[in-house]
């Protein structure tokens, strides 16, 4: 498989895996922030959205936004927001809509897609007179920081300056059929246990459109998408929302540096989630395939607490920003 020249992770020995790396962090990582100044953003159509602000006094901003069923407080944001904040700038951390452990008020939730809330905690960002504003996100959250870098194109505002995302599903669909597999069935179980909680209060709130029974008869995300994901967004089926939301089909109209770090051995991604093309990947776009960082993991025991991946997303920002 293709490497790239930064390839210099080189974890212990134990831990060159990918299921160890995928959940090790959220196991035994814990990492300690200010308590940040928490922040309702109402929306467009009525909802609402919740924003973790780390504030220091900074012209620049980072925004992160979280994996599928992560939250602003999981180890893996705070773990990027404490390396850029020792390197001097503000953090915005925003949940999903319902994600962070408050419902939403709508029927639909969130998806892979969901440029339009990225875009309103962007514009929040802004009102607040930073001169730079950085994107990051992981998993889920790196396909739709990308897929929201691709939809401004050349509109983008010239204060974005760039992002970095991790173990990104680029490929959907691809992405969907590797986490059916019976390998992966005790990743599917988590997310689906969690999910089933969401769709319940979903119902309860939304009977004629939400309906739970026969909910535990799903095992797959193609299910799971074509039930409830699909029909609550306005997509036809769970391909026709794969197909419109995978960030893979629309790299080439980013317009800023954006790195994407895929690890080799990531368990939850598809063969197309490694795109070597130029004209797929377009002028802006550099992937990186280390051979192990398992999904969200990059794991690294330094006296800082830092891991690769934060030490990596510095790296890169400071290459970028200083050529942009």
């Amino acid at each position: 498989m293709y490497r790239s020249k930064q390839d210099t992770y080189r974890p212990p020995v134990w831990l060159r895996n990918g299921h160890l790396q995928s959940v090790w962090p959220t196991l035994f990582r814990t990492v300690r922030l200010p308590e940040p100044q928490s922040e309702i953003l109402p929306t467009p159509d009525e909802d609402e959205l919740h924003l973790d602000w780390y504030r220091q006094g900074s012209d620049r901003l980072a925004v992160i936004s979280h994996g599928l069923e992560g939250n602003s407080r999981r180890s893996y944001v705070l773990g990027l927001a404490r390396a850029l904040m020792a390197d001097g700038w503000d953090v915005l951390a925003w949940n999903f809509r319902s994600c962070g452990g408050v419902m939403n008020h709508r029927p639909r939730f969130y998806h892979s897609g969901a440029t339009g809330d990225l875009q309103a905690v962007v514009r929040r960002g802004l009102q607040e007179k930073y001169g730079q504003l950085f994107l990051s996100g992981f998993s889920m959250g790196g396909n739709l920081t990308l897929m929201y870098l691709a939809e401004q194109g050349e509109l983008i505002d010239s204060r974005v300056c760039g992002a970095v995302t991790y173990s990104v599903p680029l490929d959907l669909a691809g992405s969907a059929d590797v986490l059916a597999l019976p390998s992966r069935r005790i990743y599917m179980q988590r997310f689906l246990k969690d999910l089933q909680a969401k769709i319940r209060q979903k119902s309860e709130k939304f009977p004629d459109l939400v309906d739970v029974s026969g909910f535990e008869n799903i095992r797959t995300f193609h299910e799971f998408d074509d039930r409830y994901t699909a029909p609550l967004h306005g997509f036809k089926n769970a391909k026709d929302y794969w197909a419109r939301c995978s960030a893979l089909f629309r790299l080439k109209d980013i317009r800023v540096p954006a790195l994407v770090l895929n690890a080799a051995d990531d368990p939850f991604l598809s063969a197309l989630c490694y795109p070597q093309d130029k004209s797929v990947l377009g002028a802006h776009v550099v992937l990186e395939v280390p051979r192990w960082g398992g999904h969200v993991g990059f794991v690294q025991h330094a006296r800082d607490g830092f891991y690769w991946s934060e030490r990596r997303a510095l790296g890169f920002v400071r290459d970028a920003f200083r050529t942009s």
